[in-house]
């Protein structure tokens, strides 16, 4: 036999029919995105090109245990109706009635797994003032559920579905089958799905991510600094009082250990929301809501946005940031090497849930409380003052590449080299 030949015992993914290996992903999103317990509910969110994965997650939550599963779906064509023919009040008005629902299901114990892979670049061509609106009234109505989530009250988990306007956008050279056969393999890989035991793969993941985490925390850095060889980016990120690392897998308040995003790379925490300082310059595109907001640069003095540019989606950009007093601030800071798979696989993604986790990055807006020592059991005054940030919104955006180097900066000032040319030192 020759070297590269497949052994007979050895477990080959790549020639599975693709229902199987959908069937396996479906299994990764149970078992290790949300860990499913006996008895509980799950609230699922999805657009209507992603029921064949719903049905089968839908399949292993029951098999699981699951007490009720909901899925509420979106549709693309739907979405686009509204802006074409909505009456202007539409876009200033969320169904309560649904977030609020939601958030009672949330409360009382329900897991909660959203798909990602919508059209990036659904809502390009429509009135970005009524974007905006549309975005603020949602989070406004969707601010209960979402403190929920942010706190970790519950096990919750995110992954993707590959769709043909995501496909396209991804690989656009490509006939559309072949596109999104290429995205699924893709989202197979990064989401560690290909391997023979998926769950013992994840653990080990978490383990090592743990391990990074550990030594964060145990550094106690009172600011990380960024600075990029091509001086793009020179950005001091004050570190929140109290503040936690976090990476890999966690428990939720309810006790469960979940993994919240699939895939992940990154080890992150609650930057101050007063002490960010400087310039920085985004390392790739970020897909918000619909829209392409490319080559982002922005300037911080005070914690606060005080100019935001961008070559394509500006007017997005500054009307995200205008969203509220928090909508300017920082609520995360992650660190992720370059060296990361999904970085390696040179795919760019145009979706935050993956290239994230190919670069250090950034969120603006509200921070997680579980990201300070006993974070989730403080009010929003108590976290106010450890430095945590408070918004409607929570959006990351990329920073980090192969040309970023961090420094560690103690409160004295004085500081050590973290990451080298996107790496861990």
């Amino acid at each position: 036999m020759s070297a590269s030949a497949v052994s007979p015992f050895e477990f080959d993914f790549a020639s599975l029919p693709f229902e199987e290996k959908l069937d396996r992903f479906a299994q990764v999103a149970v078992r290790v995105g949300l860990n499913l317990r006996e008895g509980q509910e799950l609230v699922i969110s999805a657009t209507t090109e992603m029921m064949p994965l719903v049905r089968r997650i839908t399949e292993h939550a029951y098999k699981a245990g699951a007490l009720l599963v909901t899925t509420f779906y979106s549709d693309d064509e739907a979405v686009l109706a509204r802006y074409k023919y909505a009456q202007d009040a539409s876009f200033d008005h969320a169904a309560q009635w649904m977030a609020d629902g939601i958030a009672a299901a949330f409360g009382s114990g329900a897991a909660r797994l959203a798909l990602a892979g919508s059209n990036p670049a659904l809502l390009a061509g429509q009135d970005p003032a009524k974007v905006s609106r549309a975005n603020i009234a949602g989070s406004k109505a969707n601010k209960p559920a979402m403190e929920l989530i942010t706190r970790h009250a519950i096990n919750w988990s995110i992954l993707a579905a590959a769709t043909p306007a995501w496909a396209k956008l991804v690989f656009p050279d490509l006939p559309e089958a072949e596109g999104v056969a290429k995205l699924w393999d893709a989202i197979f890989t990064a989401s560690r799905a290909t391997e023979e035991d998926p769950v013992a793969t994840w653990k080990a993941h978490s383990r090592h991510l743990h391990e990074r985490v550990a030594y964060l925390n145990e550094k106690r850095y009172y600011a990380l600094r960024f600075h990029s060889n091509d001086g793009a980016t020179d950005l001091t990120v004050g570190l929140a009082d109290d503040h936690l690392w976090a990476g890999g897998g966690g428990e939720a308040g309810n006790g469960i250990f979940c993994n919240a995003n699939i895939p992940t790379e990154e080890c992150f925490t609650t930057p101050h929301k007063d002490r960010v300082d400087g310039r920085v310059k985004a390392s790739k595109p970020l897909s918000h809501q619909g829209t392409l907001i490319e080559n982002i640069s922005c300037v911080f003095e005070g914690g606060k946005i005080v100019s935001a540019t961008a070559t394509s989606g500006e007017d997005v950009l500054n009307r995200l940031i205008s969203t509220d007093e928090g909508a300017r601030r920082l609520g995360e800071v992650a660190l992720v090497p370059h060296s990361s798979p999904i970085a390696q696989s040179g795919i760019l993604f145009w979706n935050t849930l993956f290239d994230e986790n190919a670069a250090s990055h950034i969120a603006l807006g509200q921070a997680y409380a579980t990201c300070l020592i006993d974070g989730e059991h403080m009010d929003g005054d108590a976290l106010a003052a450890k430095g945590a940030n408070a918004s409607l919104i929570h959006v990351d955006w990329m920073i980090g590449s192969g040309e970023m180097n961090v420094d560690g900066v103690a409160k004295d000032g004085t500081s050590e080299p973290l990451m080298r040319a996107g790496e861990w030192v």
